[in-house]
């Protein structure tokens, strides 16, 4: 009879280490792909000088029993700063979470003063489904990070990471603001601007996705659901008006929820494509400004 309460508490502890950061490895710049892009005769380019100031990892975390694997940026400088996760897009192995994509999207925001970090999700990806835990537990994850402070987390994702993004400010409340740039809210309506989504992505990715096709995709869909988005957090969505990937009219539906609820957040259009291509700099800026004020403050 203790033996069998041992192995009960011991089964419960094992579950208990959902976050636990099981490897962190330092990164050397100039040996990834992007090197050549970020510097000219082995020197970092002008835009890119406040990369000396960061430190890049590649990390593993335990998240439902599986090993995944992510991403971390910390500032050189000691200290305690607060954290954003950041929700990659694609699905699958495509838009896998790189160092060129922290590079290009976080690392002027992890310069100001964050420590930014992000999942590749687990390797059976629902596109919205289980994997979810994969990005909630990294709240527990940033918990044996030195330098981050875990009582304060903001979140950033792009396209299906705002979708990701949708549904961690719907099942936790550990979010203190978030911002969105060209996320899906109704998957339904993507279906109908690109059917090869449901053939090629969707219906390989949900579980028993023909006999539960509605409920999965109002699942994933914050259109439906979102007065259930955490009263407590804020939302800044962005929308690239030539979006070819995600209609623009995907963040005016959510807008409509969110004003009926009188939720805090804010709409702002670029006239731009789904990567804010013309507006790199411009998305920086943004970025930096909203965490300044509505995580660091």
């Amino acid at each position: 009879m203790l033996t069998l309460i041992f192995l009960l508490l011991f089964a419960g502890l094992g579950f208990s280490q959902n976050g636990k950061l099981l490897s962190k490895n330092l990164v050397d710049l100039s040996k990834t792909p992007i090197w050549n892009k970020i510097s000219e005769n082995n020197v970092l380019k002008a835009d890119f000088e406040h990369l000396k100031s960061l430190d890049f990892y590649f990390i593993t975390y335990e998240s439902d029993g599986l090993q995944v694997n992510g991403l971390l940026i910390e500032p050189k400088k000691v200290g305690k700063y607060p954290v954003v996760i950041f929700n990659r897009g694609g699905n699958r192995d495509f838009g896998r979470l790189t160092v060129s994509t922290m590079i290009m999207y976080t690392s002027k925001l992890a310069n100001q003063g964050y420590v930014i970090i992000g999942s590749n999700y687990r390797k059976n990806d629902e596109f919205g489904g289980i994997e979810i835990n994969d990005v909630l537990n990294l709240t527990e994850t940033v918990k044996e990070i030195e330098k981050a402070d875990s009582n304060c987390i903001g979140m950033f994702g792009w396209s299906r990471g705002g979708m990701m993004t949708y549904l961690a400010l719907q099942k936790s409340d550990k979010i203190k603001t978030a911002i969105i740039g060209n996320g899906p809210t109704d998957l339904f309506g993507i279906i109908a601007d690109r059917p090869e989504m449901e053939s090629k992505v969707i219906a390989e990715c949900v579980p028993n996705y023909s006999e539960n096709k509605e409920n999965e995709l109002k699942k994933r869909s914050a259109v439906y659901w979102g007065d259930r988005l955490d009263k407590k957090s804020s939302l800044l969505i962005l929308c690239g008006t030539n979006d070819k990937r995600v209609n623009p009219n995907q963040a005016d539906k959510i807008s409509d929820k969110l004003e009926e609820i009188n939720y805090d957040f804010e709409l702002i259009k670029f006239e731009t494509d789904h990567y804010f291509t013309e507006y790199k700099s411009e998305l920086n800026e943004l970025v930096i400004r909203w965490f300044n004020k509505r995580l660091k403050t």
